[in-house]
């Protein structure tokens, strides 16, 4: 498996709040729900993403837009809108001032706003993420990055925009996946453009040694990894490994291998009941010792106080 895989497979939405909005212009929507990700597309007219933080972004047709929360963004008919609908979760959706929509305003499942012919349509998803390697995810993305209509998968968008609005057995586990999808396609592509900033390792991937080395750390972090061993696997001498892979990732090998242990190890801390002693040994340390002090030193707290702290939150 390679990096980027790794990183997506922690990316699993489950019960992902999503919503159709239907506006004549001027309109804005407001997600004040503390979702770390969001997805929006625009179906049908043209809107602008306003951030918290940060310029307005505009949003064409089939433009397909990811926005880094925890904090409440807008997508409006124009930055200076106001908005006209809140989303607070994925059951409270109320005007600007607190209040229930009439009747009138909702159009259907998951569906609000005027009319149903009217031209403007925004496609919403929020992502419920849980797990440390998708903060490592996230922590690779700006607060908003938008991927233009012809370079998006538009038949995903097409499949999300026609089953959002139907009501069937099994339909929310359909949609988790299609949003799956989307976003791993759309992440792709911005990673593939000509100035997206995209991590090192990521570009990394695409050379012949590095990308090797990079996958054998991803398949197995519980071996007891060597520069020697590794470059042993990619087929190069140590020092031709250590130089190359520091060049292009920007960390010695062992290092990002300790980084992905202790991100592999807060995962499964936040994901379930196994003891530390077999996380250790399941992310290449050879006892509870060994990964505690690494642990504290990447994350400052203990395994056992971080999985007090997030039992506590």
């Amino acid at each position: 498996m390679d990096a980027l895989a790794d990183l997506l497979d922690g990316v699993r939405a489950r019960g992902a709040l999503f919503s159709q909005s239907l506006m004549t212009p001027p309109w804005a929507v407001r997600f004040q729900n503390r979702s770390p990700l969001r997805v929006a597309t625009m179906v049908r007219g043209r809107g602008w993403i306003v951030p918290e933080r940060g310029d307005p972004v505009a949003l064409g047709t089939g433009d397909v837009a990811i926005v880094r929360g925890p904090g409440p963004c807008t997508v409006a008919d124009h930055p200076g809108t106001r908005p006209t609908c809140v989303v607070h979760s994925a059951d409270v959706c109320t005007t600007p001032d607190g209040g229930e929509f009439d009747e009138g305003a909702l159009l259907g499942p998951r569906t609000y706003g005027d009319r149903p012919e009217a031209p403007d349509r925004l496609l919403g998803a929020s992502y419920e993420l849980g797990g440390e390697v998708s903060r490592r995810l996230l922590s690779a993305l700006p607060d908003v990055l938008v991927v233009p209509a012809h370079e998006c998968h538009a038949p995903v968008t097409a499949m999300i925009a026609e089953e959002v609005v139907c009501q069937a057995p099994g339909q929310q586990v359909v949609l988790d996946r299609l949003l799956d999808l989307l976003l791993i396609s759309t992440l792709r592509a911005w990673f593939d453009r000509p100035g997206s900033h995209a991590p090192a390792w990521y570009a990394a991937m695409g050379d012949p040694v590095v990308g090797r080395a990079l996958r054998l750390l991803h398949d197995a972090p519980e071996r007891p990894w060597t520069v020697a061993a590794l470059a042993d696997g990619c087929g190069v001498s140590r020092a031709a490994l250590a130089r190359r892979f520091t060049a292009l990732v920007g960390e010695p090998p062992m290092a990002y291998l300790t980084g992905w242990r202790i991100a592999r190890a807060a995962d499964l801390l936040r994901g379930g009941d196994s003891t530390v002693a077999s996380i250790a040994r399941r992310v290449g340390y050879a006892n509870t010792f060994a990964l505690s002090v690494a642990f504290k030193r990447l994350r400052g707290m203990s395994p056992t106080e971080y999985r007090r702290a997030l039992a506590a939150a």
